[in-house]
């Protein structure tokens, strides 16, 4: 499975950083997987956010590209998502995905 952590209420312009870590089967093919985060935010279609392979070559969404970096650590079996300058429309829920698993989501909360 695939678990989301880090989310909260944070300021315009503030940061927050993201973990979606994995566990149980998955992790034994983990490390080549592509992984990525996507959000939805109220009344909105999920849109994808950043990928990164396993070859950590990463692609990000137009809205974020200079804010959001996506990293990850194959020893913990886990992706990060580093969110600095932070909007009031980043305001969303954040799901990691990736082996055909869907994270629950985190909140991320920005306000003005």
């Amino acid at each position: 499975q695939l678990v989301e952590s880090g989310g909260g209420l944070v300021q315009a312009g503030g940061s927050l950083r993201l973990r979606c870590k994995a566990s149980g089967a998955i992790t034994s093919v983990f490390n080549p997987a592509e992984m990525a985060w996507y959000r939805q935010a109220p009344g909105k279609q999920r849109e994808f956010v950043a990928s990164i392979t396993g070859a950590r070559v990463t692609k990000y969404a137009d809205a974020v590209k200079g804010r959001f970096t996506i990293s990850r650590d194959n020893a913990w079996k886990t992706i990060f998502l580093q969110m600095n300058s932070l909007e009031v429309e980043d305001t969303a829920l954040y799901y990691c995905s990736g082996l055909d698993l869907w994270g629950s989501g985190t909140q991320v909360t920005v306000s003005s």
